[in-house]
């Protein structure tokens, strides 16, 4: 069985109220030194059998269309070992 993970993240011109909240949060918390936070999803998808170009084609086609908004996010489809 196989793992393919998509991750997928605000584009970096649109504005992250929640990352902003957090960054926000963490020194009030004791964890210093950190410059900005981003939030994002990540999704699992396990596979039966292997993965081919065609079953990535198929991933991507699905982050495009269900996984991310397309107009605000990037997203970004890899194998994990």
């Amino acid at each position: 069985m196989a793992r393919v993970v998509v991750d997928v993240m605000l584009k970096p011109e649109i504005l992250d109220p929640q990352g902003q909240a957090v960054a926000t949060a963490l020194p009030k918390l004791g964890f210093d030194g950190i410059a900005a936070v981003r939030q994002g999803k990540r999704f699992e998808l396990e596979l039966d059998g292997d993965v081919t170009e065609e079953r990535l084609a198929q991933i991507r086609n699905a982050a495009e269309t269900l996984l991310s908004n397309p107009v605000i996010e990037d997203y970004t489809v890899r194998v994990e070992p």
